[in-house]
């Protein structure tokens, strides 16, 4: 790494190889908290309830784990870096454990239960090893702020790119490697060729990436510091309320989707420009959740322009609150509206899609803002604190989710009471868009405007240069 006190940028060479980082996230992010609740509840045969207990337990740990990993990660030194050397080596290990979560051995529901426990809390733990560490990395790339929003646009247009490989493909994998009826093997399959695809794109990460920034002076600090740093850090604490609403809005949706198209849309029959065409609610589930990441895309494309003329602020707002109106909406669709439905996904789509690399520019803004404050960057720390709200919304989403489930009545593979059905309606709309309104009040108060962060940013530089000569 280096000090270079000039703006550095990066090419889009090496942004294409930091977008395969979170390509291979994603594919196992979109397995989690699109298709694991229901493995869990209709494959598995676990109680919805009991698992929703089960995502609250092992991912509050995991939030905190995170913690410890940025930490250990900003203490790293080797000749690849602080942050890259995790992507190489955590790349085979997070295939393993993924394929081996979504194995079914033949138990007893609490030995079910108890297995679940096991490979999901240690999934959670190394993509935390490698996943906190990726996202570290963008904030030592470049120092500068619109190069750091590029950055962040070209992640998640992997990001979305992988979950939407995934959503476009499972639900066929899972049929095809379960020929025979064994839906289980089919997804220990599908798991299994994700897997192998996720090691791979991490270590191309690793290998096309550089890390360039360190701090103006390098500061040696205790663990204990790093946390009185980060506790006094106003904009850390906004930007974690803001993440965790956010990802509670989306995971809300994610977990809902399955059950809303198996149990409240079912098979229908559309009419398109006159022609009548019949839809399963497995195609029509798999539609809707690959047209919601190609519309996020969309939305990643649109969030350097829109932020760059009106502002990351004003352009989170703009998301946060388009996406609560749109949601709300939904609940008053009726299963005949599948041409609405689909149009609301695609207006929603867009609309959240903004958001997400607006929040990891903002991530590395909070970082220089620490920096600025106190002469010592915890980059890995701030970084692993979107991780650990990634966690916390996944979270409280996913335990929602499966709580909500048992609370009006779920019964996996039966037909559904009207009280049921309620619920899955309220998950994916009302209960959603809540998530959301609460991230527009946290970013309301968010403090680092453009203005300020120009003024950080040309300290920053000086002191660097200083440092240099």
């Amino acid at each position: 790494m280096n000090s270079n006190s000039s703006v550095i940028k990066v090419t889009v060479r090496e942004k294409v190889s930091y977008a395969f980082g979170d390509f291979a996230s994603s594919m196992f992010w979109k397995l989690f908290s699109m298709f694991l609740l229901f493995f869990y509840t209709d494959v598995f045969g676990l109680a919805a309830a009991a698992v929703g207990t089960m995502f609250l337990v092992t991912r509050i740990w995991d939030a905190f784990v995170d913690l410890g990993i940025g930490a250990m990660a900003d203490r790293t030194n080797t000749r690849w870096g602080k942050f890259r050397p995790y992507l190489l080596f955590g790349a085979l290990p997070f295939g393993i454990v993924g394929i081996i979560t979504f194995v079914t051995p033949d138990l007893s529901p609490n030995g079910k239960l108890i297995y679940a426990y096991v490979t999901y809390t240690i999934m959670m733990m190394v993509y935390s090893l490698v996943n906190v560490p990726y996202a570290s990395l963008l904030g030592v790339m470049t120092n500068n702020s619109d190069e750091r929003t590029s950055l962040a646009s070209y992640r998640f247009i992997g990001a979305f790119s992988g979950g939407l490989f995934v959503t476009a493909s499972a639900n066929y994998l899972v049929e095809y490697f379960g020929k025979s009826g064994n839906v289980a093997t089919g997804y220990q399959w599908t798991v299994a060729v994700y897997a192998i695809l996720a090691a791979i794109f991490f270590v191309l990460t690793f290998a096309g990436t550089k890390e360039r920034l360190k701090p103006a002076v390098e500061k040696k600090s205790s663990l204990k510091e790093d946390f009185k740093d980060i506790g006094k850090n106003s904009p850390w604490f906004i930007m974690l309320g803001a993440a965790i609403a956010v990802l509670i809005f989306n995971s809300l949706r994610d977990g809902s989707i399955l059950y809303y198209f198996k149990y409240y849309i079912k098979d229908q029959t559309v009419n398109i420009f006159g022609t009548d065409y019949n839809f399963s609610q497995a195609s029509m589930a798999s539609a809707y959740m690959s047209i919601w990441l190609g519309t996020n895309i969309l939305g990643v494309l649109i969030a350097k322009p829109l932020a760059h003329k009106i502002g990351k602020k004003n352009a989170f707002l703009l998301s946060v609150i388009s996406s609560t109106i749109l949601s709300f909406i939904i609940f008053f669709l009726q299963p005949h509206q599948v041409i609405l439905i689909f149009l609301m996904n695609i207006l929603i789509g867009i609309s959240a899609g903004i958001v997400l690399p607006l929040l990891w520019s903002m991530y590395a803004d909070v970082a220089d803002y620490s920096e600025w404050k106190t002469g010592r960057r915890a980059t890995g720390l701030i970084f692993s604190s979107s991780s650990m709200s990634q966690k916390f919304g996944w979270t409280l989403g996913g335990a929602l989710s499966g709580w909500l489930l048992s609370a009006y009545g779920f019964q996996a593979n039966m037909e559904q009471s009207e009280t049921a059905l309620m619920g899955i309606r309220l998950m994916m709309s009302i209960f959603a868009g809540i998530g959301a309104l609460i991230a527009t009040v946290f970013m309301y108060i968010y403090p680092l405007s453009e203005t300020f962060m120009k003024k950080i940013e040309t300290e920053l530089e000086e002191a660097r240069a200083k440092h240099s000569n």
